[in-house]
């Protein structure tokens, strides 16, 4: 199956010389260029692509700043000519990364990678497993999460906990708990409610990673998640809590 593909670099050469070498990959489409984060930013969300080659260092915005500003990720293949960001793209998990001048073995190398998840992707989809399409972000949907110097791609199944600090929201999984620039009711919008759930005015929690529910203090409940952490569920969403989980 065909892939489509945006790249996005401030040099006109570096995207001449990939779109050249792609012309021996008939499996990737480029259906558009970006000189910039804004411009790039712009040609995704209205051509929504399956694959974005994208640089790390531009004038204005960073490569890691557009994809704060995303949704719903694509898979990102990371270009540069700095081998010092080789590492923070690794551990925000990117699908590879590639020096350039980009060399012939080492783009079919990660584009192998990109046919390995597009199958166990497939799979998972023939399951009955996917994520929920018309805006709301499925738990099997990838999001970018960056906080300071540090970024991640996490898919939404692996977030067991939002919490509202303020203007923004810190996020919980793994070992790690990042504050990201968004609302509580911002992502509430966007989450799947059979997933997330909102148990109070302060956080969202994974209805996946509850491990005990006890009663609790005026008719509300506390809901313990597999990170140890305790929450409380008001009265008012204990009602909703108890009809969703056939209590």
């Amino acid at each position: 199956m065909t892939k489509r593909a945006i790249i996005i670099d401030d040099e006109r050469l570096a995207r001449t010389e990939l779109k050249k070498l792609l012309q021996d990959h008939p499996e990737i489409e480029v259906i558009a260029e970006a000189a910039n984060a804004n411009e790039g930013i712009e040609k995704i969300e209205h051509m929504a692509p399956d694959l974005v080659f994208l640089d790390i260092q531009m004038p204005g915005k960073t490569g890691f700043d557009l994809l704060t500003e995303l949704d719903r990720l694509p898979q990102v293949i990371f270009t540069t000519a700095y081998d010092e960001y080789a590492l923070k793209a690794f551990e925000v998990n990117a699908l590879d990364y590639l020096l350039k001048p980009v060399e012939p073995k080492r783009l079919a190398d990660a584009l192998h990678k990109l046919e390995y998840i597009e199958e166990k992707e497939a799979l998972t989809s023939s399951l009955g497993v996917q994520g929920v399409n018309r805006g709301i972000l499925g738990e099997n949907d990838q999001v970018f999460v960056k906080d300071g110097e540090r970024c991640w791609f996490v898919k939404l199944n692996e977030i067991r906990l939002f919490e509202s600090v303020g203007n923004y929201a810190k996020v919980f999984f793994s070992t790690h708990k990042p504050l990201i620039l968004k609302s509580l009711n911002a992502l509430e919008e966007r989450l799947d409610e059979k997933v997330f759930f909102r148990a109070n005015r302060k956080h969202i929690v994974n209805l996946r990673m509850i491990e005990r529910v006890e009663p609790y203090f005026n008719g509300g409940l506390l809901l313990e998640i597999k990170g140890g952490e305790k929450i409380e569920v008001s009265r008012r969403q204990a009602v909703k809590f108890k009809e969703m989980m056939s209590l």
